[in-house]
This record gives structure tokens, sequence and C-alpha cells, in this order.
């Protein structure tokens, strides 16, 4: 297969296909093949123009392109980077759904949103800014988010796809239109020099090379992108690394996504690579999953010269989703079965004697067990287990310390490891998530009742209440199957004056009766840390269907997650858990906890996660 020589418009370019999981894709009823098939077009549509408040308090600029009558069904438009929602005119006239509502945004620093431009504190601002986005329009429009689909293009292909993979949103179907996994930036070794810049506080904006003519062949588009004064020329040096690093990460994790997927490559494109979108593609675990490559089409996919191939592609996929309600894959067997299994399964079996990496794990191990030890982390971890309550009281402290010098820098570096930045972060998570939940209960006028049911010390707990109002009538009791974790957390509750309100006593996180008899009835429940220690979803079930029978209707439910974690094997090999045992983790996608907790009878109301992808917290309530 030849591709034009540059700047020839792909005018009669062979497409090539690729549909896995089935030989042939699902048929469209008679009426939906008319309507895809019909030439004539609908007069030209007009936008209307709205805004959104997202989760930070920003207010968010997007369009809307309505049907005359109310629509059940959505599209959700993610724009490329630099670029903003007015692009996407042209698209949604040939896109043609004609009883679906059309949405797109201005993502913060860009187009009519406020903010730097190009910039965010970090890419996981959008991913979360996309959320939010959802569940507006599904507040406000009476669409459920089940029924809306994403066409998104570029960088909006990698929030799409993080938005999809860190919150489970369970959409019917995804268009990801030569998602920008892997930028092309030409200069050599400029990953590591932007990190090295960016360390000194050097280059914080990086300017695009990308020209108009590189994007499309279509003299008109690129015209348009090149006068448009809405379209920033820069981005942001962290965004530019937190693109590479959440690709990564979303590469290697792809079989957590289960959503139909349609990938749209472009087969002379000069911006992003379309190696890492093969591998994304392949790794997807989806049950119905497309890909489709278009050669001599530039990046600007979705506005070259023939675009209206990919855009037609895009609208008969995004038709058989709405009209034939894809399958999805059932997740709370897989703890038996399936992606995060067969990884758990190799993690407890160990690498063979002639692998190079079963040896740097022993290093590893040996140096930790031996020079480790005069950390005072590191010994804590190995006297109480890694995963212990008192552990991550540790590292909650953050305060390094140890034996000799050289013990207390290798605590610091210990402390500052990947998995406890994470860790800290789902405290803050965990805190704000609490205050919600506490600060809704108060202003309906109710006591506040919580209970942790594997609370270690509850230092999150503590520090919590004291910063909440006196006149707030909150109690607290803090369960563990550890003594010596609730005689800490006594002490501490002393020392912060809080023994009046929060209380310690023993307990079983996974016994449902004694979780159902607590009293006095909790009205919020907290499980932190507890579900991603224990493989078997049969234990996950009878914790939850406990926490269900104590709690009433309306009681809200605080739970937390560990879907990805870069270090997961090292964990395995080099640490051990609060057992003595080595600590072997089966993640859970986030989808997968969502389904048990769902299945508890609870409806997940928001999330949040660290920039990493490691950590979530989530907020349900009894249905």
């Amino acid at each position: 297969m030849t591709s034009p020589p540059p700047g020839t418009p792909p005018a009669n370019a062979p497409v090539m296909s690729c549909t896995l999981f089935q030989e042939s894709p699902v048929g469209l009823t008679p009426e939906a093949r008319q309507s895809l098939l019909a030439g004539a077009r609908r007069p030209a549509l007009h936008s209307t123009e709205h805004t959104f408040v997202t989760h930070d308090g920003v207010e968010l600029f997007y369009r809307a392109w309505l049907p005359a009558t109310p629509a059940s069904r959505a599209i959700l438009l993610f724009h490329r980077g630099h670029e903003h929602s007015g692009r996407w005119q042209d698209l949604v006239e040939k896109l043609d759904l004609a009883d679906a509502a059309v949405f797109a945004w201005d993502a913060r620093g860009h187009g009519r949103s406020p903010g730097r431009r190009g910039y965010a504190e970090s890419l996981s601002v959008f991913v979360k800014d996309a959320d939010a986005f959802a569940r507006h329009l599904a507040a406000e429009r009476g669409i459920p988010v089940e029924n809306m689909a994403v066409i998104a293009h570029s960088v909006g292909a990698v929030i799409a796809a993080a938005w999809v993979h860190d919150f489970a949103a369970p959409i019917r179907a995804m268009v990801l239109a030569a998602p920008a996994f892997r930028v092309k930036l030409y200069v050599p070794l400029a990953l590591p020099s932007l990190r090295l810049a960016q360390m000194f506080g050097r280059f914080n904006m990086v300017k695009s090379y990308v020209k108009a003519t590189m994007i499309t062949h279509d003299a008109e588009q690129a015209a348009a992108y090149r006068n448009d004064p809405l379209v920033s020329r820069e981005i942001a040096t962290n965004i530019l690394l937190d693109l590479h690093d959440t690709s990564t990460r979303l590469i290697k994790d792809a079989g957590a996504i289960t959503t139909p997927t349609l990938l749209l490559s472009a087969g002379s494109d000069c911006v992003v690579h379309n190696r890492a979108q093969e591998d994304f593609f392949n790794r997807l675990s989806s049950p119905w999953k497309e890909r489709q490559l278009y050669p001599g089409f530039y990046h600007a996919i979705l506005h070259d010269s023939d675009r209206h191939l990919p855009i037609s592609r895009a609208r008969e996929f995004i038709t058989r989703a709405f009209e034939h309600g894809l399958p999805r894959l059932p997740l709370t067997d897989a703890d038996r079965q399936g992606y995060t299994w067969t990884e758990y399964q190799q993690l407890r079996r160990g690498r063979p004697i002639w692998c190079a990496k079963r040896w740097s794990f022993a290093a590893q191990r040996l140096g930790l067990r031996t020079f480790g030890r005069l950390s005072q982390g590191i010994r804590l971890g190995w006297r109480t287990g890694f995963d212990s309550g008192q552990s991550l009281d540790g590292v909650y402290r953050n305060q390094p310390a140890g034996f000799t010098p050289l013990g207390k820098l290798i605590d610091y570096f210990y402390l500052n490891s990947i998995g406890w930045r994470g860790i800290r972060q789902r405290k803050v998570h965990l805190q704000q998530t609490l205050r919600r939940a506490i600060c809704v209960l108060v202003k309906e006028g109710e006591s506040v009742r919580i209970v942790d049911i594997a609370a270690g010390p509850g230092r999150y707990l503590l520090d919590t209440l004291t910063h909440l109002p006196p006149v707030h009538d909150v109690r607290a009791l803090c369960r563990d199957r550890s003594a010596n974790a609730l005689d800490q957390g006594r002490r501490l509750a002393s020392e912060m004056s809080l023994s009046e309100k929060v209380t310690y006593a023993p307990g079983d996180a996974f016994d449902p009766a004694s979780l159902a008899s607590i009293q006095p009835r909790p009205n919020v429940a907290v499980v932190s840390g507890l579900y991603e220690l224990f493989p078997d979803n049969a234990m996950i079930r009878r914790s939850l269907a406990g926490l269900a029978s104590a709690l009433p209707v309306g009681g809200y439910l605080v739970y937390t997650n560990q879907p990805w974690h870069p270090q997961v094997e090292m964990i395995a090999r080099c640490l051990i858990n609060r057992d003595h045992e080595p600590w072997v983790m089966r993640r859970r996608t986030q989808a997968e906890m969502d389904q048990l907790v769902r299945d508890a009878g609870f409806e997940k109301l928001d999330m949040d996660i660290d920039r990493w992808g490691i950590f979530t917290v989530s907020l349900a309530r009894k249905a």
C-alpha cells in the first residue's frame, strides 16, 4: 500500500479497516441505513452558546447544536490542542445526526474559556473537567451519560480516553481521531530537556512548530486555521510532558477500557506517531473495536480534503452504537478471569531464573532489607507491613527520619516515591470528599455519624474533624483489626482533643452482620485503602452488603480504588503486607469497582483521581 506524495489530496485513497472480536459489524436497521445514506442535508445548523461551572469553580464555555425536539442522546466533541469548539461547525453539519444533541467545549485555556492559553495545572485537570462537562449536560439536558458518545481529536482524544479509563465513564461509544499518544517532537532529547527545563523553571511554554499546511491538504481549512484569532500557538511544558506520561499509562493499561471504540489514523501524520495508536488499539479490551487508516491524510483528519470519509465512518459507528446497545463486559467476576486477573497470576508466579528483572528486583529487595533499615519508614514497613495503618500514618506525616544522616536521606527518597506521593494526594481527596458529604448532611439538618471500617489510626479523619466548625454535630467511629493501630489512634485523638468525638473499636471489615449492627447507625461510611489489598470480589461484596444494611437511604459511601500503579511489580517482588507475605495486589479497574458498588445499591456521584492516575476517591449515595 503506497501513500500519495506530500501535498497530494487523498482523493481516492484506499482505506484499511480492522475489526476485532467480531467478523462483521452489526447491521443497521433499514431506517438507520436510509438515514445514513440520505443525500439530502438539513439546513445549516446554528449553535447556541453556554457555560458550565467545572469542578474547581471555573466557568468554561461550550457550544450546543440542538435538534428541534428534545434529544435523548448526545454527542460530545473534544477539540485538538490549540483549537476550540467553533472549529467543529463543519463536522456537525456533515455528521447530520438529526435526533442527537451535539455539545463541544472550549477546554480551559482555549477558545473563549478562561485561563492562560494552552495551560492547566496538569492534564488531569482537563480530564476532570471532561467529567464535570458530562455531568453538567446530564443534569441540565436530562441525557444520561449512558446515552452519550464522544468524538475527540488529537490531544482531545487523549483527554477522552483518559476520562473513560480513569472515571469509568459509561458512555455508549468513542471515536478517537489521530490521538496524540506520541507527539513527534523532532528535536533530539526533547523530553529530557523539557523535564530538566521544567525542574529549573525555564521554558514554561512551548510554541507549536505545526503550520496549517502540515495538518490539512484543504487550502480553505488551512487558511481558516491560520487566521482564526481563537487558535492559540503555545502549549505549557507541563501539559506536553503530562500528555506523554498519561499516554504511556493509557497505552500500557488500555486493557482496562471496554468502551466500544473507533480509532481513525492519518497515514501521512507528521504531528503524532501512528505506532502508539496501534499499540493502544491492540491492547483494548473493548468487545467491539475498529481501527481505520486513511493513507495520505494529514493530522487534521476531520478537516482534511476528503474528511467526508472519516466523518461518515464515525457517523456509521456511532449510529450502530446507539441503535444496538453494544455489549458490555461483566466485570464483577474479574477476580477469576480477565485482564487484571492475568496480571495478578503472573505477579504471584514470579519471573523465571534467567530473567534480568528477577535479579534486579532481588537486588532491590536486598538493599531494602539491609541499608534500607536505616530509614524509619522502611524499618516500620518490615515490622508491621508496608500496607499497615502504622506505615500509612508515617507516610501521611511525611517527616523523614532514620538512623544516621544516611538513614534520613533514604527515608526522604522512600517517602517521595510515586506511590506514597499518590497516597498523600489520596488523603487530600479523601478529606475533601468527606467534608462535602458532611456539609450536605448538616445543611439537611442531620447529625453526622461517620464510620471508617478499616481506619488504622485514622489521621486523615482526625485532621478533617479538627477543621470543621465547632457547631457541627459530627461523631466518628474508627474500626480496625489491629489493636496497635487503634491504640495509636486513641493517643492521636487525645493529643488533638478529639476523644469525645472519635471512638475506636475492633471490627471485621468483611463481616456483613458486624457492619450492619454498628451503633449509632452511621450516615457516612468510609472505606479507604482497604479493598485494594484483597483480590477476591466475594469479600468486597460481603463488605458492601454490610455497609448497605448499615446506612439509611440517602447515606453516603466514600470509597477508594487503585486502578493503576507504575510500581505494582516492584511492590510484589520486594515488599511485604501486614500478614508478612509478599505484597501482591490485583488492581481493580475503576469500572469494576464502580460496578461492585452499584450492585450493592449505591449511586456514584463524583470522583477524584491524582495526576498520576494511581488512586481514586469516589462518593456514592445509597439509592
